[in-house]
């Protein structure tokens, strides 16, 4: 039996929207999830205790980030990421596949792997499946992902085509070389660009090795979101109803609305964290930049509707004073604030499902929020 198994809970009647459970050696996951990213260890400017207050099931770490600072040799000697950094619940890890195809002229791409310059030092690295393999083996986090190739976009059809058999020989390597299946498992990564017969393909090649789940990867890289919300409802269909799907590096509102309404289970992103830095707030009104002069004397909190608490104890006009006064506390209060509102938007989400009102409930989100 996997270290992960999914339980499929409720299926929405009008949409391929679904309710399940994530189950792991660290705890169970209630799905649809959102999971806040941390990428080296850390939920920027949150400690994990708060994370568990706002009600957060799973976090996501970054391999290629801790391979390269502290490394996994260190993290393996302090008893592996949970103990790490603290953190008791499940976590998944990224395999650093999309880092290092970030990473453009300081990366060379190889059948053996992706040789890469160290974004911190300069210093020369390979990425293999099996580099990956170990260093997540000895992170010991619940779910870890498979080495994959993400195609930019725009990109031509061969070369998606070269991409997504190049992932689906990787993700054999990845799965050969695989150590702790009894505390670890192995997600898959669809491919395939903008190509919904890509797609299909690739979603065959990696169904075929039976893995305990699947994510779909290659989307929100720069298409147009109605693109993306065509290719994600090909996409689905085309992996197991009784496996977890999860859509990677997507996390604004309207997008896990759609991916919930096209049968997503699962979605990371540092969009919340990100933007809490810069000042903006996602709230059920909208969003709040709150650097905006009109903040100055407003002494509500930042969302009425919201009992996270930054929204209980301070007010606009004191979280605009710290992000001007480049306080620490700014982004910390921010950040609770964004992680609350998408893990209880998420909640919502579920419980609309169980209800059979999922489309109402967007209907009802989509107007209070307004534009995205």
């Amino acid at each position: 039996m996997p270290a992960v198994t999914y339980e499929l809970i409720k299926t929405d009647t009008r949409t391929k929207a679904r309710r399940g459970r994530v189950t792991t050696p660290h705890g169970t996951i209630e799905t649809p999830v959102f999971m806040p990213v941390g990428t080296a260890a850390t939920v920027k400017a949150m400690r994990p205790e708060e994370i568990k207050e706002l009600g957060a099931e799973i976090i996501l770490s970054n391999t290629y980030h801790l391979y390269l600072r502290p490394g996994h040799e260190i993290v393996k000697a302090a008893g592996g990421l949970h103990k790490f950094m603290n953190w008791d619940r499940p976590i998944l890890t990224d395999s650093g596949g999309f880092q290092v195809f970030s990473l453009g002229a300081m990366r060379k791409i190889r059948e053996e792997g992706v040789e890469f310059r160290s974004h911190i030092d300069g210093s020369k690295h390979m990425l293999s499946p099996e580099k990956s393999m170990e260093i997540q083996n000895a992170l010991g986090s619940d779910i870890i992902m498979a080495f994959d190739e993400c195609a930019p976009y725009p990109a031509d059809r061969q070369y998606v085509k070269d991409s997504l058999e190049r992932t689906t020989r990787w993700l054999r390597r990845c799965k050969e070389y695989h150590q702790n299946t009894d505390r670890q498992s192995l997600f898959g990564i669809m491919q395939g660009g903008m190509y919904t017969d890509l797609r299909r393909e690739s979603a065959e090649q990696i169904v075929e090795l039976d893995l305990p789940g699947y994510a779909i990867g290659g989307l929100s890289v720069g298409e147009p979101k109605p693109l993306m919300y065509e290719i994600m409802d090909e996409c689905v269909d085309y992996l197991p109803k009784e496996k977890p799907r999860y859509l990677m590096g997507v996390g604004s509102p309207d997008c896990l609305f759609e991916g919930v309404e096209r049968g997503i289970d699962m979605f990371d992103c540092v969009l919340p964290t990100r933007i809490a830095r810069h000042g903006m707030a996602m709230t059920s009104q909208g969003r709040v930049n709150i650097k905006n002069a009109a903040y100055e004397k407003d002494f509500a909190p930042l969302d009425p509707n919201c009992d996270c608490y930054t929204c209980r104890n301070y007010s606009k006009a004191y979280l605009r004073h710290l992000f001007k006064a480049d306080e620490i506390l700014s982004s910390m209060l921010m950040t609770n604030h964004n992680l609350h509102f998408l893990v209880n938007t998420m909640k919502n989400i579920r419980k609309s499902i169980e209800e059979d009102r999922f489309l109402e409930y967007k209907k009802e989100f989509y107007e209070s929020y307004g534009r995205f």
